[in-house]
């Protein structure tokens, strides 16, 4: 086996020759003992291949498949993901993902070997001695949610600034008062990182603010293949300074400060997360990246911060029909929950950060409209979680207040010094009461209003545009309410998505079925500005029915990630449609 520059070789597992010579036709689970770690083991005659016993959607454990009669697939205990061990490719979700392969080294005593390569870690570059910190030298101050302002000597840096206004269209609202003074901490930083496209990370309402008052502020995102603010030339928001920089190299601020951006092991295409090193101490957030970096992370970092909450999703509150009765999903929903806290803790017991913080997860499902997903879509307790942390662990925990400030190097002198974490001063408002309704529902309100609605064809036009065909799926969209009631004069319509045809009734053949409900104000708002489906699905302005009950994960990956970076060109539509109708008229007459 040959390795490339800097590329190492782990042996995972050794599997002696009597294990191998009794190794099934089939799956074959293995454990590592010493390490505790799980592997399979796939073969077919002469053929052999492994991975590890690990979903790389959020590291369940596989189990075989009793619905797999030959012997070549697995099932996830957390989600029910199903891999195909003979392809290392997932089949639930369908058409997604692969399984990373472990090399097979055979060896002279006639046993195997598991082999891993792992190439460098790009944090090990050029690396860092810590030195000594003055207190009040670094410090974290959360402000709400995801946003954390960093000071680091006399640089300050803000992270993932949502800070008023809704996310996912109208389906999120900051659970947390953000500190008053929250406009003129953003305006004084140095930089700003901006992890990801969702709206409770990237905000158009807070950064519309903030270009009012710097529109030249550095920001910087990961270079993703979809760019972070595609959005932005239609926003009509003015910012000046923002820098896509490439994955895994150190972006030098200044002698004690740089950083690094890692991307998603899941979502490479979108999601990112952070490693900030200020004078050798590295900062680590993790951010939404269901398994950042691939699951490779820094094991020497003095504070961790990563999401906790869960309830970031439309599943399954807003499905109904078949299983999905209000026991399934609140069941299914407490599980899940308790799957992640478990997922959280072992993840910080793993890495073992001298500090770890859970954020991003505190929003809240306010406007009165969505009270059944506020009483539904439970989430998890970031103190629940801590407690949990410090039964396993000697981690220091911090469950952050708006305002709350944490001084690092206080804290890794002596973490028993609980002045080390500055509490907000008595009497400051902790939960939001207050979040401005109808400024942002008037604004969609309108959008629904647009001329181009007035022709039917705008169904046609939308998604032709969106160009998502060839698979046999046939949907059918209605425009409700804002109590998901039928409107009198909403449009309801089929969208055959096998050639992109938009029938009258249901085809005769056989093929996969889903009804979707959207509250109309919302989906013409997201149609009118070619935006993602994000807004629909994490938003909760949908209702769901499927037939059979099965993810499809290509249909629903196009519309919440792959749409065109440009959005519908509806000046040219309202032209040509004009026409024809003065066409038509004209015909009329004659």
């Amino acid at each position: 086996m040959e390795l490339s520059v800097g590329q190492t070789a782990s042996i995972l597992l050794h599997i002696n020759p009597s294990e191998v010579a009794s190794l099934n036709d089939g799956i074959n689970f293995f454990r590592n003992k010493e390490t505790g770690k799980n592997f399979i083991v796939f073969k077919d005659g002469e053929v052999l291949r492994a991975c590890k016993n690990l979903c790389k959607h959020q590291g369940g454990t596989f189990i075989r498949d009793i619905e797999d009669l030959d012997s070549r697939t697995v099932r996830c205990t957390k989600h029910n993901w199903k891999l195909d061990v003979s392809t290392m490719k997932y089949i639930n979700p369908p058409d997604s993902f692969c399984q990373e392969e472990l090399v097979i080294e055979k060896g002279e005593d006639d046993g195997i070997s598991l082999v891993e390569l792992n190439p460098p870690n790009p944090w090990d570059t050029d690396p860092q001695i810590p030195k000594d910190l003055e207190t009040g030298e670094l410090q974290i101050t959360y402000l709400t949610h995801a946003c954390m302002e960093l000071k680091l000597g006399e640089t300050y840096m803000v992270f993932d600034p949502w800070l008023t206004g809704p996310a996912f269209a109208r389906g999120w609202w900051l659970l947390h008062e953000p500190p008053s003074d929250w406009l003129e901490r953003l305006c004084r930083a140095d930089l700003i990182y901006i992890s990801h496209m969702h709206s409770d990370h990237l905000s158009y309402p807070t950064l519309k603010k903030l270009s009012e008052r710097r529109p030249d502020v550095p920001i910087f995102v990961g270079k993703t293949e979809r760019p972070v603010f595609w959005y932005l030339e239609k926003s009509g928001i003015n910012l000046t300074n923002i820098n896509a920089v490439p994955f895994g190299i150190w972006q030098q601020v200044n002698e004690h400060l740089r950083f690094m951006i890692l991307m998603d092991g899941i979502h490479p295409e979108m999601d990112t997360c952070i490693i900030v090193e200020y004078k050798g101490h590295k900062i680590l957030n993790t951010v939404d990246c269901t398994r950042p970096n691939g699951g490779k992370l820094p094991t020497d970092v003095a504070v961790m911060m990563s999401d906790f909450a869960g309830g970031a999703s439309g599943f399954p509150m807003t499905f109904s029909g078949g299983k999905f009765t209000e026991e399934w999903k609140s069941q299914f929903i407490k599980a899940e929950r308790k799957k992640l806290l478990n997922y959280k803790t072992q993840l910080v017991k793993d890495l073992n950060p001298h500090i770890f913080c859970p954020f991003a997860g505190y929003f809240v499902e306010a406007h009165p409209s969505d009270k059944y997903i506020k009483e539904t879509n439970l989430k998890n307790d970031a103190a629940t979680l801590n407690q949990r942390i410090n039964e396993v662990s000697n981690v220091i925990t911090w469950t952050p207040k708006p305002g709350d400030i944490l001084d690092v190097g206080r804290l890794l002198k002596d973490p028993a010094d609980r002045d080390g974490i500055v509490q907000m001063p008595p009497g400051t408002k902790i939960f939001k009461d207050s979040w401005d309704f109808d400024t942002y529902l008037d604004a969609m309100y309108v959008s629904s209003k647009d001329e181009i609605f007035s022709y039917t064809s705008w169904v046609i036009e939308y998604f032709t545009w969106a160009g998502f065909k060839d698979y046999n799926l046939v949907v059918r969209m209605i425009e409700t309410d804002d109590d998901f009631n039928d409107l009198s004069r909403g449009y309801n319509y089929l969208v055959d998505f096998s050639d992109l045809s938009f029938p009258a009734v249901r085809p005769s053949r056989d093929h996969a079925y889903e009804e979707i409900r959207t509250r109309a104000t919302v989906m013409r708002h997201v149609v009118k500005n070619g935006l993602l489906w994000d807004d629909l699905y994490i938003g909760f302005q949908t209702h769901i029915q499927r037939d059979p009950d099965i993810y499809h994960h290509q249909f629903w990956n196009h519309f919440q990630i792959k749409l065109p970076l440009s959005p519908p060109d509806w000046d040219a539509f309202l032209m040509r449609e004009k026409q024809n109708k003065n066409n038509s008229q004209s015909c009329n007459m004659m």
